[in-house]
């Protein structure tokens, strides 16, 4: 007699739980969605850090690059390409130049936290190693350290969109 009501419960249990018709299926945030938003995520210059022999100088954005500069844009994509691109802002420096001023990709280390882009206007088109020193919902601090001269450059980005 006991079986039988062991075997009702558990069956009465499972008709109640395969009744649900809502299917969740979870969607995992990676790390480099936190660079990249679901499609894509723009990011400015904000300012810069310099460590040189251990003693900071902070470099305002408006003292590191001219003010034609300063709203120019890094596109990160979240495509399988990971498509880069810098733009102008609203504000060129020279009537000439276009939109798009560079495209390239990016590449992200989740083991030692490095992310491997360029930045023109200070790197020219070549692409360097980035530390990252932070990456949040719009912040995104980046470091690079030159053995030859004992210094350090730390670049921050700030990002309005998601």
């Amino acid at each position: 007699m006991k079986n039988i009501f062991y075997v009702l419960t558990f069956g009465v249990m499972m008709v109640a739980a395969s009744s649900c018709t809502e299917k969740i299926e979870p969607k995992p945030f990676t790390y480099s969605q936190l660079l990249t938003g679901t499609e894509k995520k723009t990011w400015t210059l904000s300012s810069a850090t310099i460590v040189d022999e251990g003693d900071k100088f902070d470099i305002p954005g408006r003292e590191l690059l001219s003010a034609c500069q300063l709203d120019d844009q890094f596109i990160f994509y979240a495509n399988e390409e990971r498509k880069l691109e810098y733009s102008n802002g609203s504000t060129k420096c020279r009537t000439t130049e276009p939109d798009l001023l560079f495209t390239d990709s990016w590449e992200l280390t989740q083991a030692n936290a490095t992310l491997v882009m360029a930045i023109p206007r200070i790197f020219g088109g070549f692409l360097v190693p980035f530390t990252v020193k932070t990456l949040s919902e719009n912040t995104l601090v980046l470091e690079v350290f030159f053995d030859d001269i004992d210094a350090s450059y730390r670049f921050t980005f700030t990002s309005s969109s998601k």
